[in-house]
């Protein structure tokens, strides 16, 4: 839910007509990278704030159901179908040429694998690998794709931030959109024994549990290095409001303001660093 502050930079491109040719997210991320790339701004708003108001969401009680703490089946293959709460705009995306990477770990092999246009041929192919890449260890059940067993994508080597999706892709300047303060660090992972039981039949994913801080906090620091080197810019958050399970939509709704006028002020030195023309 901390995506609710970095969804206001999704809003602020699309308000500003900035339309990339490459976007990558995992976890949360993945859903901001599909709202972007159907271009709907009020979706993009509404998936981190009023959508959590949704009865459906996601509970203890569907927790208890193994459905997971937050809803995953109704949030990602029902709520985006037409006429649904949260209905995805299809027909714009599959019009939108970007190409696109969403991150997810392979829980049996803890291969990382990163989805593309190729992959997907209809809303439940994009919807269910941004459900993957969103699934929460624990929280959430994993996610089965051709055979194969997915959890969130932030497991991976890059620690959640797929700045090694867009170099495979041959980029070699990012704008990046984080969502932790510039001085956070992340600790590291507690409750190894619990991870390593519950996840016996998938060493893998309580490994990389193990190792994500480090991985994590490798990414932010080879991305404050590029952006030190003019390569990268990065969005930061001056400050986050909420926390990942916050569910109270006026803390949602007040964390998305924030982000959005947080863009909005530094749209000029966005556009400067991409080679855009100011407004």
């Amino acid at each position: 839910m901390r995506a609710s502050h970095t969804s206001g930079m999704v809003v602020a491109l699309l308000e500003a007509g900035i339309h990339l040719d490459w976007v990558g997210g995992i976890s949360a991320g993945a859903s901001n990278a599909a709202n972007y790339l159907s271009r709907d701004a009020d979706r993009a708003r509404r998936s981190f704030t009023d959508f959590a108001a949704d009865p459906k969401f996601g509970d203890v009680r569907t927790f208890v159901r193994g459905e997971g703490l937050f809803n995953a089946r109704y949030i990602y293959q029902e709520a985006g179908l037409p006429g649904q709460a949260l209905a995805f705009d299809w027909d714009t995306y599959a019009a939108n040429p970007a190409a696109f990477r969403i991150g997810g770990f392979n829980a049996t092999t803890g291969e990382q694998v990163h989805w593309g246009r190729d992959d997907v041929h209809d809303i439940h192919d994009l919807m269910i690998r941004v459900q993957a890449s969103s699934t929460m260890p624990v929280l959430m059940p994993p996610v089965t794709i051709d055979g194969q067993i997915y959890v969130d994508g932030a497991l991976g080597p890059a620690g959640g931030i797929p700045l090694d999706a867009a170099r495979a892709d041959g980029y070699g300047k990012f704008l990046a959109v984080l969502t932790r303060e510039r001085g956070y660090v992340k600790p590291p992972q507690g409750g190894e024994w619990f991870f390593r039981r519950h996840f016996r039949k998938f060493p893998a994913v309580a490994e990389a549990l193990m190792r994500r801080s480090q991985r994590y906090n490798a990414t932010r620091e080879e991305l404050v290095e590029l952006e030190r080197q003019g390569l990268a810019y990065l969005f930061v958050p001056e400050q986050m409001p909420v926390g990942n399970g916050e569910r109270n939509v006026g803390k949602l709704a007040a964390s998305h303001r924030a982000g959005l006028a947080q863009a909005r002020r530094e749209l000029p030195a966005i556009r400067e660093f991409l080679g855009l023309a100011p407004q």
